[in-house]
């Protein structure tokens, strides 16, 4: 009796010894694994280990955000995929969808989302926004005005603001690909 009871008690000690992986971080694993990314993609790991918590980077290749490299981290939570991932943009640009903040305002980020969406969809989702740009739902709404009234005008300050320029009061980051 007392032999099975310290094997059970071998057994617990070994149980504890594996981080138990938790349904958040198999789903980013499947998600993960799945991605069907673009060229003009990139995701990056700083840990490895850390499926959770990683880096997007757009770089597109035709808009008004040609020429740019756009920097994104995901922060998945425990709750993934009954809730979205936390997104931010690293880099203060100028865009309708966008705030100054680097938060984003993509609809699948919010209220359309839904469980059976994964990390693919998000990630294109985000480069949609750099191809074409929602002034119908903006973060910034002196850009998304600015869109909707001269879209010549808007395209100006796109270019002026990824060159690290000042439209109006604000002055942005300069996001353009050093070649």
């Amino acid at each position: 009796m007392i032999k099975i009871w310290s094997m059970k008690k071998e057994g617990e000690a070994a149980g504890k010894k594996k981080p138990r992986v938790s349904a958040a971080q198999l789903r980013a694993q499947k998600d993960i694994t799945e991605l069907d990314l673009s060229s003009t993609m990139k995701t990056d790991f700083p840990d490895p280990t850390d499926l959770l918590n990683f880096k997007l980077s757009i770089t597109p290749d035709e808009g008004m955000y040609k020429g740019g490299e756009f920097k994104f981290t995901f922060a998945i939570n425990t709750n993934y995929p009954h809730e979205p991932p936390k997104v931010k943009l690293t880099q203060k640009i100028y865009h309708p969808n966008l705030d100054l903040e680097g938060n984003v305002c993509l609809n699948l980020l919010r209220e359309d989302w839904k469980p059976v969406l994964n990390l693919n969809a998000v990630m294109v989702g985000l480069q949609f926004l750099f191809l074409e740009p929602n002034a119908d739902d903006p973060l910034n709404k002196e850009a998304a005005e600015e869109l909707r009234r001269d879209r010549t005008t808007f395209a100006q300050n796109v270019k002026t603001a990824m060159r690290g320029g000042r439209v109006k009061s604000e002055v942005y980051d300069y996001v353009l690909i050093k070649k």
